[in-house]
Protein backbone atom coordinates (compact mmCIF):
# COMPACT_ATOMS: atom_id res chain seq x y z
CA UNK A 1 0.00 0.00 0.00
CA UNK A 2 1.66 3.01 -1.04
CA UNK A 3 1.45 6.63 0.20
CA UNK A 4 0.24 7.51 -3.54
CA UNK A 5 -3.05 5.70 -2.66
CA UNK A 6 -3.79 8.43 0.62
CA UNK A 7 -5.92 11.03 0.26
CA UNK A 8 -3.88 14.69 -0.35
CA UNK A 9 -4.87 15.91 3.87
CA UNK A 10 -3.73 12.85 4.98
CA UNK A 11 -0.11 12.58 3.53
CA UNK A 12 0.32 16.29 4.03
CA UNK A 13 -0.33 15.57 7.65
CA UNK A 14 1.92 12.83 8.03
CA UNK A 15 4.99 14.10 6.12
CA UNK A 16 4.05 17.30 8.48
CA UNK A 17 4.37 14.93 11.70
CA UNK A 18 7.56 12.95 10.25
CA UNK A 19 9.26 16.40 9.85
CA UNK A 20 8.19 17.45 13.33
CA UNK A 21 9.59 13.85 14.65
CA UNK A 22 12.69 14.53 13.28
CA UNK A 23 13.41 17.94 13.93
CA UNK A 24 12.37 16.56 17.20
CA UNK A 25 14.97 13.97 17.69
CA UNK A 26 17.61 15.55 16.16
CA UNK A 27 17.28 19.30 18.21
CA UNK A 28 17.30 16.94 21.14
CA UNK A 29 14.25 18.17 22.12
CA UNK A 30 12.43 14.56 22.04
CA UNK A 31 13.52 11.37 22.47
CA UNK A 32 12.32 8.11 20.29
CA UNK A 33 11.39 6.62 23.88
CA UNK A 34 7.29 6.87 24.60
CA UNK A 35 6.72 8.46 21.09
CA UNK A 36 3.10 7.93 20.75
CA UNK A 37 0.49 9.01 17.95
CA UNK A 38 -2.78 8.26 17.87
CA UNK A 39 -4.43 7.88 14.40
CA UNK A 40 -7.87 8.45 14.87
CA UNK A 41 -11.15 8.72 12.92
CA UNK A 42 -9.59 6.52 10.25
CA UNK A 43 -10.93 3.60 8.65
CA UNK A 44 -8.70 0.59 9.37
CA UNK A 45 -7.40 0.42 5.71
CA UNK A 46 -6.77 4.36 5.82
CA UNK A 47 -4.90 3.66 9.42
CA UNK A 48 -2.80 1.27 7.82
CA UNK A 49 -1.90 3.08 4.96
CA UNK A 50 -0.91 6.34 7.23
CA UNK A 51 1.09 4.33 9.50
CA UNK A 52 3.12 2.83 6.68
CA UNK A 53 3.33 5.94 5.36
CA UNK A 54 4.86 7.67 8.63
CA UNK A 55 6.97 4.87 9.06
CA UNK A 56 8.57 5.18 5.66
CA UNK A 57 8.81 9.14 6.18
CA UNK A 58 11.08 8.08 9.24
CA UNK A 59 13.10 5.54 6.90
CA UNK A 60 11.54 2.59 9.03
CA UNK A 61 9.12 -0.42 8.65
CA UNK A 62 5.94 -0.68 10.50
CA UNK A 63 5.31 -4.43 13.09
CA UNK A 64 1.76 -4.34 13.04
CA UNK A 65 0.98 -5.80 16.50
CA UNK A 66 -2.23 -7.88 16.08
CA UNK A 67 -4.88 -8.34 19.28
CA UNK A 68 -5.01 -11.79 18.53
CA UNK A 69 -1.59 -12.59 19.64
CA UNK A 70 -1.63 -9.94 22.82
CA UNK A 71 -5.31 -9.67 24.24
CA UNK A 72 -5.72 -12.63 26.85
CA UNK A 73 -8.70 -13.61 29.07
CA UNK A 74 -6.24 -14.74 31.34
CA UNK A 75 -5.21 -12.45 34.07
CA UNK A 76 -1.42 -11.22 33.81
CA UNK A 77 -1.03 -12.81 30.39
CA UNK A 78 -1.62 -9.92 27.91
CA UNK A 79 1.08 -7.60 30.01
CA UNK A 80 3.14 -10.62 29.41
CA UNK A 81 1.91 -10.75 25.88
CA UNK A 82 2.60 -7.18 24.93
CA UNK A 83 6.14 -7.32 27.06
CA UNK A 84 7.19 -10.04 24.62
CA UNK A 85 6.18 -8.50 21.21
CA UNK A 86 7.50 -5.03 22.74
CA UNK A 87 10.72 -6.58 23.16
CA UNK A 88 11.38 -8.29 19.86
CA UNK A 89 10.14 -4.88 17.95
CA UNK A 90 12.58 -2.85 19.81
CA UNK A 91 15.43 -5.22 18.34
CA UNK A 92 13.99 -4.84 15.19
CA UNK A 93 13.92 -0.91 15.22
CA UNK A 94 10.85 -0.69 14.07
CA UNK A 95 7.82 1.44 14.06
CA UNK A 96 4.49 -0.13 16.13
CA UNK A 97 1.19 -0.35 14.82
CA UNK A 98 -1.54 -1.12 16.95
CA UNK A 99 -4.65 -1.07 14.81
CA UNK A 100 -8.25 -0.65 16.74
CA UNK A 101 -6.31 -0.09 19.76
CA UNK A 102 -9.09 0.86 22.16
CA UNK A 103 -9.52 -2.99 22.67
CA UNK A 104 -5.98 -3.04 24.10
CA UNK A 105 -6.09 0.94 25.47
CA UNK A 106 -9.97 0.99 25.97
CA UNK A 107 -11.30 3.25 29.05
CA UNK A 108 -11.07 1.09 32.48
CA UNK A 109 -13.83 0.92 34.42
CA UNK A 110 -14.75 0.88 38.52
CA UNK A 111 -13.29 -1.68 40.24
CA UNK A 112 -15.99 -4.14 41.82
CA UNK A 113 -14.37 -7.57 41.66
CA UNK A 114 -10.78 -9.23 41.43
CA UNK A 115 -10.75 -9.81 37.69
CA UNK A 116 -11.39 -5.91 37.07
CA UNK A 117 -8.81 -4.97 39.64
CA UNK A 118 -5.94 -7.24 37.52
CA UNK A 119 -7.33 -5.55 34.50
CA UNK A 120 -6.35 -2.16 35.91
CA UNK A 121 -3.42 -3.82 36.73
CA UNK A 122 -2.67 -4.98 33.65
CA UNK A 123 -3.46 -2.03 32.10
CA UNK A 124 -0.91 -0.08 33.86
CA UNK A 125 1.90 -2.28 32.82
CA UNK A 126 0.79 -1.63 29.29
CA UNK A 127 1.30 2.09 29.84
CA UNK A 128 4.60 1.68 31.22
CA UNK A 129 5.66 -0.74 28.42
CA UNK A 130 4.74 1.78 25.72
CA UNK A 131 6.70 4.27 27.38
CA UNK A 132 9.27 2.60 27.87
CA UNK A 133 9.47 1.46 24.32
CA UNK A 134 12.39 2.86 22.43
CA UNK A 135 10.58 3.68 19.41
CA UNK A 136 7.82 5.35 18.02
CA UNK A 137 4.23 3.71 18.50
CA UNK A 138 0.82 4.63 16.48
CA UNK A 139 -2.37 3.72 17.58
CA UNK A 140 -5.37 3.64 15.36
CA UNK A 141 -8.47 4.00 16.81
CA UNK A 142 -11.91 4.84 15.10
CA UNK A 143 -13.02 6.68 17.92
CA UNK A 144 -10.65 8.44 20.47
CA UNK A 145 -12.81 8.84 22.56
CA UNK A 146 -12.54 5.09 23.90
CA UNK A 147 -9.23 5.38 24.73
CA UNK A 148 -7.99 5.55 28.57
CA UNK A 149 -8.10 9.17 29.28
CA UNK A 150 -4.40 7.92 31.49
CA UNK A 151 -2.88 6.82 27.96
CA UNK A 152 -4.24 10.06 26.10
CA UNK A 153 -2.94 12.34 28.57
CA UNK A 154 1.18 10.46 27.44
CA UNK A 155 -0.13 10.51 23.44
CA UNK A 156 2.47 13.30 21.41
CA UNK A 157 0.69 13.92 18.35
CA UNK A 158 -2.65 13.72 17.96
CA UNK A 159 -4.20 13.24 14.25
CA UNK A 160 -7.64 13.48 13.40
CA UNK A 161 -8.74 11.83 9.91
CA UNK A 162 -11.84 13.47 8.59
CA UNK A 163 -14.90 10.71 7.84
CA UNK A 164 -15.66 10.36 4.12
CA UNK A 165 -17.10 12.95 2.74
CA UNK A 166 -16.27 15.47 5.29
CA UNK A 167 -14.14 18.04 5.28
CA UNK A 168 -12.24 19.84 8.06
Amino acid sequence: MGQSRLPAEVLKSIKLLARRIRLGRESGKLSARGDTVILSGASGSLSKMAAEALASELGQSTYQVSMSTVVSKYIGETSKNLERVLSRAARMDVVLFFDEADALFGKRSEIKDAHDRFAKIDTGVLLQAIESYPGLVLLASSKKGNIDPAFLRRIRYIVEFAEPGESR
